[in-house]
């Protein structure tokens, strides 16, 4: 049918381009936080692209929901604005006539949702994890950002190194400061590199530097001036904790069954049965109230979105703490949302004048000639 086929079409440019400016939002707003951390030397420079691939991950089966229903909200409420529902209502279709090409386009992506959120997304939880595990690990040469002052994992040291060569082997002025038996020891080195011995240990070669010795607070210091001098580098401990509940595989979650397993299971489930929820809610949401501005239902819908996710997070944590069984879970909150759903649409069809050529389902149709 034709009004199928041309919504089909503005469904699919409006939610690619709804996408794109979400994950650019997510994009700037993540590689801004780890660029802060990695200013601060808490983050190394060659973590940042890694750790924000794995966020955009965890973040996109929410990033496809909200796209999903803005496209819908936003094709549909243009068609009002432009008078375009005026002439479907004309040639006999109903405002649930939508529903079925609303769903057919939006099937697909509720799926895909539904598979991210519950396999894909644990699964980047888990490699955000064991990156950081790995980056605790790292010696500290490793741990070094060019430009900044980096305190050793023991505190005894201080490095300091300008820059690196292309493959991180060789390094320049190198700037380190320790303390061994009460003295205070300052390096500096025009240039040095890494080696590792045959038991395993890794060194920085320091060459062509001096060195000054002496007890702080006196002005009694020795200087020495070398070819070569080796530091020894030591690996970070990084503690072994178990992995977080958003990590766990959803068949771990559904064998091991406590009230935050629970919780999470029902949160990965909600997000593909909000999404299919907030896709109908957004076909008698987009109709516009003349007397209104064109930007009242648009903030209504986040509104509205907003609250549903609130609520979702709300009851999730209640569920971890055993405040509402596992049983009950989220449900209330989808059903209630869904009987919004059918109140908007009956409501929409009482507001919809009763056409010759307009055919409405029979409950609708007997419910707007009695409110009549």
């Amino acid at each position: 049918m034709l009004f199928r086929r041309s919504l089909l079409h503005e469904l699919i440019v409006t939610a690619s381009g709804a996408f794109l400016i979400l994950v650019g939002i997510v994009i700037a707003q993540r590689a801004g936080h780890l660029v802060k951390l990695a200013s601060k030397g808490i983050l190394p420079n060659d973590a940042i692209t890694t750790i924000l691939g794995f966020n955009i991950i965890r973040f996109m089966p929410l990033l496809l929901s909200l796209s999903l229903f803005l496209a819908i909200l936003l094709t549909l409420s243009r068609w009002y604005r432009d008078s375009e529902m005026v002439i479907w209502f004309s040639s006999g279709l109903s405002i649930t006539s939508w529903i079925r090409p609303v769903l057919t386009f939006s099937a697909p992506i509720i799926i895909i949702i539904a598979f991210l959120s519950l396999f894909v997304t644990p699964w980047a939880n888990l490699k955000v994890e064991e990156f950081r595990m790995q980056l605790e690990s790292r010696d500290d040469l490793a741990a070094i950002s060019p430009g900044m002052f980096k305190e050793s994992a023991h505190a005894d040291r201080v490095f300091f190194v300008e820059s690196f060569d292309e493959l991180g082997n060789i390094v320049k002025n190198i700037f380190v400061q320790s303390i061994q038996h009460q003295k205070l020891g300052i390096m500096v080195a025009a240039e040095g590199s890494r080696f590792v011995e045959k038991n395993g240990d890794n060194y920085l070669l320091m060459e062509h530097g001096h060195r000054y010795e002496g007890m702080r607070g006196t002005a009694e210091y020795s200087i020495t001036e070398f070819e070569k001098y080796a530091i020894r580098v030591e690996a970070g401990e990084a503690k072994r904790e178990p992995p977080s509940t958003q990590s766990i595989s959803s068949r771990d979650l559904i064998i091991n069954k406590n009230n935050n397993n629970i919780a999470e299971l029902q949160w990965r489930l909600a997000i593909p049965i909000s999404a299919l929820i907030l896709v109908l809610f957004a076909i008698p949401l987009s109709a516009l109230d003349p007397r209104a501005g064109r930007s009242a239902n648009f903030a209504l819908a986040i509104v509205i979105y907003i609250i549903y996710n609130n609520l979702l997070n709300i009851i999730q944590a209640w569920i971890a703490q055993g405040k509402i069984s596992g049983i009950i879970g989220l449900w209330p909150v989808h059903l209630g949302f869904s009987l919004l759903v059918l109140y908007m649409f009956y409501k929409r069809a009482q507001q919809l004048p009763l056409l010759p050529n307009v055919h409405l389902p029979s409950w609708l149709k007997l419910a707007t000639k009695a409110k009549k």
